[in-house]
């Protein structure tokens, strides 16, 4: 029982889903207890979130580094070395077509069942088409169906990829207490450099064998063992529950019939918002992890494979410290500053990391990957979970920041290394690339400038509102009833 002005609180127990009457803070307080009363440990529900995203990064970079460094001679093998890896990029930005697609159809269903069952959903997709594309026969086997089964295996996976991530980011950051989801919102991030570092060393170790076994079978193993990392990945994600903050609206049957058309309605300047402020953190992250490693490998420059994948691999590892440092950060000096430093600080280093690598020093290509991935992508990334899930309401949350969120893979890092790659080759210089660059950072700095600041939302203020939006709370039908 619980009091509001006066004016009892009492829940009632109708033999399954249980229901707070009353009115007021005293009701929403009774209602997150109950939502709350079976939840796990935020730590616990970070970590879920953390191996999720991980082993959905490794499946998806895995291709990208094959991409990078193989799929050109096996898949394309009619086209002279340059037009052949344009061809493989360009594979690589069709699973970016697909995204927007698997956020739209998994926001959907998110925000009307649940966060928790598109997870487990996504992460089977994910799988199962990087274990099949290990399977693929290549062009000198079956022709020219080989690069179309490539192309097909890569739609699906952007899909499954395209609806996990607003499912992870919401786990971890509508779990998460006030004042602290700018850290735990940053653990699936965290997700990204450990699937890129584990996709890097298992093809830098498989690089190491001779080249007449890496292009019959060595490629296919990185991509055969995921089906083990799958299984991990769903016994965890299936051991946790949905976020208390989404159990209060479906509880109070709240949920939105149309939650896409929704978001489209009630928040389009912060669906665009989203977008602006993925462009450089997207883009530029997908020309520092892949792109280099078939720029550092040019006879211009000189870098071994396993040298360009080391450096990636370090810098990969570093990522995984500084992004839940820079969500602290977040936490305590707000979003918009800590996304902001990384924006500038991507613009800034723009030139000079092209610079460093045609030093051809290992140490300067080191150098160059830690501060572009560890620094300056990782401020953006490390707030921009929280960032965008506080920018929507419950009802709509899934649907408008999968929506933001993957409209801009496509334009972003979905073609950055195809752009690159064709100025390269038109050019034979890395500035148009470094003037690219900037112009990604420019976009994100004006988006994120005019965004509101959410650090010190509250997102479960949104309860009470969904129930009147909805038109169809069962709490107003028992109320009656019980009065």
């Amino acid at each position: 029982m619980g009091w509001d002005d006066g004016r009892p609180v009492q829940i009632v127990d109708l033999g399954g889903p249980k229901y707070c009457f009353g009115s007021g803070k005293a009701r929403l307080h009774a209602q997150r207890k109950l939502a709350t009363s079976k939840s796990p440990s935020i730590r616990k529900v970070a970590f879920a979130s953390l191996i999720g995203t991980s082993i959905e990064w490794y499946d998806f970079f895995l291709y990208g580094t094959a991409s990078a460094l193989i799929f050109a001679r096996l898949f394309f093998p009619r086209f002279d070395p340059v037009t052949g890896t344009l061809a493989a990029f360009g594979t690589f930005a069709v699973g970016f077509a697909a995204r927007p697609i698997g956020g739209i159809v998994c926001g959907h269903f998110g925000d009307r069942i649940g966060r928790r069952s598109m997870l487990v959903i996504t992460l089977l997709i994910m799988g199962i088409a990087t274990f099949l594309i290990g399977l693929l026969p290549t062009y000198d086997q079956i022709g020219i169906w080989a690069p179309v089964l490539l192309v097909l295996l890569r739609i699906v996976q952007g899909f499954g990829l395209g609806g996990q991530w607003g499912g992870a980011v919401l786990m971890a950051v509508e779990h998460s207490p006030r004042g602290k989801r700018g850290f735990y919102g940053s653990w699936p991030q965290i997700g990204l450099p450990t699937g890129l570092l584990l996709a890097t060393v298992v093809f830098g170790q498989i690089s190491k064998l001779p080249e007449a076994a890496l292009l019959e079978w060595g490629w296919r193993a990185a991509f055969l063992v995921s089906i083990i990392l799958v299984g991990v990945g769903l016994y965890i994600r299936l051991s946790v529950a949905e976020p208390p903050v989404f159990a209060e609206v479906k509880q109070a049957r709240a949920t939105s019939r149309l939650p896409i058309l929704e978001a489209l309605r009630r928040h389009p300047k912060n669906v665009l918002l989203v977008m602006g402020a993925r462009i450089a953190e997207n883009g530029a992250f997908y020309l520092f992890s892949v792109f280099v490693l078939t720029y550092a490998t040019l006879p211009a420059i000189g870098f071994s494979r396993s040298v360009a994948l080391n450096a990636v691999s370090i810098a990969a590892l570093i990522q995984i410290f500084t992004i839940p440092a820079f969500g602290m950060l977040s936490d305590r000096f707000g979003r918009r500053p800590v996304y902001l430093f990384g924006a500038i600080f991507t613009g800034a280093f723009a030139f000079p990391f092209f610079w460093l690598i045609e030093t051809s020093s290992p140490f300067l290509l080191v150098v160059s990957m830690v501060l572009a991935l560890s620094v300056g992508h990782a401020a953006m990334y490390a707030p921009q979970a929280s960032f965008v899930a506080e920018l929507f309401g419950t009802r709509v949350r899934y649907s408008g920041l999968s929506l933001g969120y993957q409209l801009a893979s496509v334009i972003a890092g979905g073609l950055s290394p195809f752009i690159a790659m064709s100025l390269l080759s038109h050019t034979g210089r890395s500035s148009p690339i470094a003037l690219y660059i900037i112009l990604m950072a420019a976009v994100t700095t004006i988006s994120v400038y005019l965004a509101a600041e959410t650090a010190h939302k509250d997102i479960a203020d949104t309860i009470a509102e969904s129930q009147v939006e909805s038109g169809a709370s069962r709490q107003a039908e028992l109320e009656t009833r019980f009065t």
